[in-house]
């Protein structure tokens, strides 16, 4: 393989890891009873666009999309890479190699921005949930979240980093 297909699937990897790990911790949440992220929402969102309906009142309230969960799922992985490449344009490919928290855990936290001033306002919830139950505890909530994703991307770089320096190696 090339260089520059070894850089993809390794940033991909990152962020895919990153975001497997934020959903071991969603998962977690949800078996203590803390409500979470329903994937299907966000794939109604994206599943309007094709009509040129970009934002909604109330997302629960929109008309259901076909295969809207996968879609869901879809975007979330892609959106993880996608924070994975950012944090990789920031920092350098060069940090894959021997990474450090701080950098993951800084860009984690950025992109609370995604949610709060995007997803948030365009499924009905109002800038950082201000349209919610609860607008404070949301917050809160995605803040710690996209917190864990960045500790995620830090770890999936330094598993990935020595699992090819041990594969190299032998």
């Amino acid at each position: 393989m090339n260089s520059l297909l070894d850089n993809a699937l390794r940033v991909a990897a990152i962020g895919a890891g990153a975001t497997a790990i934020m959903d071991c911790w969603l998962l977690l949440l949800q078996r203590l009873g803390v409500p979470t992220l329903n994937f299907a929402m966000i794939g109604r969102w994206v599943g309007h666009w094709r009509s040129g309906v970009f934002a909604h009142d109330a997302i629960a309230a929109a008309r259901p999309v076909r295969g809207e969960l996968a879609i869901g799922w879809l975007v979330h992985y892609a959106t993880g890479i996608a924070f994975a490449t950012l944090l990789i344009s920031v920092v350098g490919m060069a940090w894959t190699e021997a990474p450090t928290a701080a950098p993951a855990l800084g860009i984690g936290l950025v992109t609370v921005l995604a949610p709060w001033l995007v997803m948030q306002p365009a499924m009905g919830a109002g800038i950082a949930s201000a349209r919610t139950k609860s607008p404070a505890q949301n917050r809160v909530r995605s803040l710690a979240n996209h917190a864990i994703f960045g500790l995620g991307l830090y770890l999936a770089a330094f598993v990935i980093a020595h699992a090819i320096t041990l594969f190299n190696t032998h």
